[in-house]
């Protein structure tokens, strides 16, 4: 057990406070591989599409334009090992399978959607500082 050398503050440190010493910045930190699921291209996107409730692999590769088959499969596998994903599959033939949100997957799904928003509205901003290096 580490024993602290500070002293003990009778407020909780922020979480500001709390990453920058925090394992996330340490290579072998598991909130890493979360943070790579939820943070990647088509894990943003999945998340996204699954906030508007309940779809079935094929819509979803529908609404995720230029996503492959085998990277959908992978995301998907990804996020519901994190316990953000819940995979529905129901007993006829053909098989129907069905994904959705969890509840931790909604708050992720409402973080994502926020920097995802912010990127569309200033990508005006975003393409003028990129014409600006060119």
């Amino acid at each position: 057990m580490e024993v602290s050398t500070q002293p003990e503050s009778a407020e909780a440190p922020s979480l500001s406070e709390h990453l920058r010493r925090g394992d996330l910045m340490s290579a072998a930190c598991p909130s890493r591989e979360v943070l790579r699921h939820v943070t990647s291209r088509w894990g943003v996107l999945v998340l996204i599409v699954l906030e508007g409730g309940t779809h079935r692999f094929s819509e979803l590769r529908r609404a995720i334009g230029g996503v492959s088959e085998r990277m959908l499969a992978q995301t998907l596998q990804w996020l519901e090992g994190d316990g953000l994903v819940e995979r529905f599959a129901h007993d006829v033939v053909p098989p129907h399978v069905e994904y959705s949100l969890t509840p931790l997957g909604r708050e992720a799904a409402a973080r994502v959607r926020g920097l995802a928003d912010w990127i569309e509205t200033q990508m005006p901003r975003l393409m003028a500082a990129r014409r600006e290096r060119e």
